[in-house]
């Protein structure tokens, strides 16, 4: 997980741009002459944990290791953390399946059940919510670590969105993180 850390922002952003386009042509590439839906339905899943996996990836190594970084007078919950990090994962990793399940019911003839759907809307809006979270723990923790002091929103908003928006804000915050564990891996290569 570290190498995110010492990632060139260009090599970061072809994992995280250029595997989910190469993916996303291949997969529409195999349904074209293909009648059938479920092999985008099969190929989706697997495309999305991948991309997923290189995402969530990417925050847990920034979040644990900024964290490590933090100066004592910052208080911040990594437990509370990797929490609101697992739980869009395990989401995105079920929802694949349900929502194949609810496919393979229609497609059937059973008629649909929309009872699934209340549950399904809550546990996005709480995912996305989690998602917000780690993106505000990594912003302030990037801030705090490069003042060495404690940080106020309006300090690291500017990180928050260059995070939010990552395939802009990779180009500008990939590099600052770049400097940062650079010298930690100078340091731990000298001793």
């Amino acid at each position: 997980m570290k190498k995110f850390l010492t990632m060139k922002h260009w090599q970061l952003f072809a994992l995280l741009i250029g595997i989910p386009m190469i993916l996303q042509i291949i997969g529409m590439s195999a349904m074209i002459g293909y009648e059938d839906p479920t092999t985008m339905l099969l190929f989706f899943p697997v495309m999305m944990i991948i991309c997923c996996a290189v995402f969530f990836g990417w925050f847990y190594a920034l979040g644990t290791n900024l964290h490590s970084k933090l100066p004592d007078i910052v208080s911040m919950s990594l437990t509370k953390f990797k929490v609101f990090l697992i739980i869009p994962i395990v989401y995105l990793i079920l929802i694949p399946g349900v929502l194949f399940s609810v496919f393979a019911e229609s497609s059937s003839g059973d008629e649909l059940s929309f009872a699934i759907v209340p549950v399904v809307l809550i546990l996005h809006l709480f995912s996305m919510f989690c998602i917000f979270y780690c993106l505000y723990f990594i912003a302030k923790a990037l801030k705090a670590v490069e003042w060495q002091r404690t940080v106020t929103f309006s300090d690291f908003a500017g990180e928050f969105f260059l995070i939010w928006f990552f395939p802009v804000g990779i180009w500008i915050i990939q590099p600052r993180i770049n400097k940062l564990f650079e010298i930690a891996v100078a340091e731990h290569d000298a001793n």
